[in-house]
């Protein structure tokens, strides 16, 4: 899978914040967060490369989860940073892009931007649009109602499945809130620092490295 965990460089930071995905009020975790970079299969059977940002302390637990969705050959649609969609989560729903890290606008939140686990960089939206999330302000599924029963199908996550599998493993919580959320785990609500295991998974690279710049 060849993952490779960095510290966010200027650039991308002022890349975030320009985004909105950080401002006044949300958690001072710059230092805190990393870029993770790494191989998925995508849709169309091939090795794309990827990147997600999440918390530090749950680095060596993300390269250990996707490293088993990698060997298992699940499929990612996209991953990609939220920057790359100007903050704005529906985008990033709609584009069925696998995401962590986003202080999330007032108009998106669903926790307290202290306790929220996506603003603290402890939780991962895994292909939105095959495991959507219900949203009762509008009384629908987001970003599409098209898959929302829970069957058997491409890039979708079902309990007990592999992707259930790898993250409950990891001690990660499957759709932490009280409405159907099934592209979402987090490490529990509200956010704290996450004591992972230390070893890195076989074959793997996740050593982290100062970016140059």
């Amino acid at each position: 899978m060849d993952a490779a965990v960095k510290e966010i460089t200027d650039a991308q930071w002022s890349r975030m914040v320009a985004a909105g995905l950080w401002r006044k009020g949300c958690p001072d975790i710059r230092g805190q967060l990393r870029r993770v970079e790494m191989n998925y299969v995508g849709f169309d059977g091939k090795v794309h490369r990827g990147v997600l940002v999440v918390n530090a302390d749950v680095t060596v637990s993300v390269v250990r989860i996707f490293t088993q969705l990698f060997e298992g050959g699940f499929p990612v649609r996209r991953m990609e940073p939220m920057e790359a969609y100007g903050g704005d989560l529906n985008a990033s729903l709609r584009a069925d892009n696998t995401s962590a890290f986003n202080c999330r606008r007032a108009d998106q939140i669903n926790a307290p931007f202290k306790e929220s686990p996506h603003a603290n960089g402890r939780a991962i939206d895994i292909n939105p649009l095959e495991n959507p999330w219900k949203d009762l302000r509008t009384k629908s599924w987001s970003p599409s109602s098209k898959y929302a029963a829970r069957t058997e199908g491409k890039g979708k996550i079902l309990k007990g499945g592999l992707v259930w599998r790898a993250f409950t493993g990891e001690g990660w919580v499957w759709q932490d809130i009280k409405v159907p959320d099934y592209m979402h785990f987090d490490t529990g609500y509200p956010s704290k620092p996450f004591k992972s295991p230390s070893a890195i998974p076989s074959g793997s690279t996740a050593e982290e490295s100062t970016p140059a710049g």
